[in-house]
């Protein structure tokens, strides 16, 4: 175990990583495993891999592109390949945070000192007391991330808008809310239903929200990556008139921790609402601003090489034959689930998402802790319109069809086991 006080003498290196290896290796979970659908966690790419170590080893802080050029190159060059590979628009900003939550505090903010400015409001100069009070409005099944987000930016709890049996926000329940706005507000979308895997309808919603001035910010932690896939990106139509987009690479891209993509249209917004001058920094005087004024960070570890990595690693096919892959195992676990004894698929399979019943509230937590318990497989329990489900999230490039089969086997047994203890 990990001792609980500081010794008053160190020890080697190499002591110290056997010490670590030995106490942590039982309290750590086989995530990387192509049999782990829990939560929504990736696998790494082995070049993503590669080039997460070479970041560490060169240890530069990518905050400013005088100091470390070649950073900002690679960090550069791997935004504009998103740009191109999810379908967006090619001059948007593209900043690299620790995750969706921050990337989802990135396209916010802009969005915050967006429609602040249409107000006339300094929000720089006098900050947010007596500045016009901003309505954000999100789906019912929005994800925790963005009420965090809009926590940590003051912006107070947001109006919920119905959304239909799969999580998607209903366009005529958001037009009927923003009816009577007026002043400032924010409409936040999502790419990926958390249970279901669906999308929101894009085309309809952005539409009814820009019809009021609103900035409209995408969640797309991990279904954001459908529109690198001809096969998926019609559920996305409209998706690249949005104001700012939000995902996390190490999700459906399979790239290290930690990695979250911000982006945001317009980059004067991006760089007004994070950008500082100050007399020791060197600005950057090719015109392209620095990477600081894209994150909440000053100091941080040049996280967009590993997304250079993968994508160099993968190319544009590759990319779309990794999503196309991704969906396809969660369709192969759905229908081989779906043959089991009292199993019933309770989503319709999107994108990369499963949900399962086993019939009551109480079966369906018993198979999942006897699934868990056996320790084959990974899948998370968790509670969807108003029912336990199995929840399966399949986000590993890895995972192939021995997975899939000793998955499905590993199911059936945590259902004969719990109906033999019934009994």
């Amino acid at each position: 175990m990990f001792s609980t006080q500081l010794p008053e003498h160190g020890v080697g290196a190499g002591e110290v990583i056997d010490e670590l290896v030995a106490w942590a290796e039982p309290g750590l979970m086989a995530m990387p495993s192509g049999r782990f659908f829990g939560w929504v966690i990736g696998g790494t790419l082995p070049a993503a891999l590669a080039a997460d170590w070479l970041v560490s080893v060169w240890d530069q802080n990518a905050a400013i592109r005088f100091a470390t050029p070649a950073a900002a190159a690679a960090e550069e060059v791997a935004g504009d390949w998103l740009l191109d590979v999810l379908g967006l628009p090619p001059s948007a900003g593209v900043g690299f945070t620790t995750g969706a939550t921050m990337a989802n505090f990135v396209g916010l903010a802009a969005g915050r000192t967006s429609v602040l400015d249409d107000e006339g409001w300094d929000l720089h100069t006098d900050g947010l007391t007596g500045a016009p009070r901003i309505k954000v409005f999100v789906g019912a099944e929005r994800h925790a991330s963005i009420d965090l987000a809009l926590r940590y930016l003051g912006l107070g709890a947001p109006t919920a808008v119905d959304v239909d049996s799969e999580g998607r926000i209903d366009p005529l329940a958001l037009s009927v809310a923003m009816a009577d706005i007026d002043g400032p507000a924010i409409v936040c979308l999502q790419a990926g239903n958390l249970h279901s895997g669906s999308f929101d309808p894009m085309h309809e919603a952005i539409e009814i929200a820009h019809k009021h001035g609103a900035w409209v910010h995408v969640d797309g932690a991990f279904g954001l990556w459908a529109a690198a896939s001809p096969r998926y990106s019609s559920q996305l139509a409209g998706l690249a008139s949005a104001d700012s987009w939000a995902t996390d690479a190490h999700k459906t891209l399979n790239v290290p921790y930690d990695c979250g993509i911000a982006i945001v249209a317009r980059k004067d917004i991006m760089q007004k609402a994070f950008g500082v001058h100050t007399s020791y920094l060197v600005a950057d005087s090719q015109g392209v601003g620095d990477p600081f004024e894209r994150v909440p960070e000053f100091s941080r570890r040049a996280r967009g090489i590993t997304v250079w990595a993968a994508l160099r690693s993968l190319g544009r096919t590759g990319t779309t034959a990794l999503v196309n892959r991704l969906a396809d195992t969660a369709q192969s676990l759905a229908r081989g689930l779906a043959q089991l004894p009292g199993v019933e698929v309770v989503n319709d399979v999107a994108f990369t998402q499963v949900c399962l019943s086993f019939g009551t509230d109480e079966r369906t937590r018993l198979i999942t802790e006897k699934l868990l318990d056996e320790a084959t497989v990974w899948m998370s329990g968790s509670e969807w319109r108003g029912q336990a489900v199995l929840r399966i999230s399949v986000s590993n490039w890895s995972t192939d069809e021995a997975d899939i089969v000793a998955s499905i086997a590993a199911v059936a047994r945590a259902i004969a086991s719990a109906d033999a203890r019934s009994d």
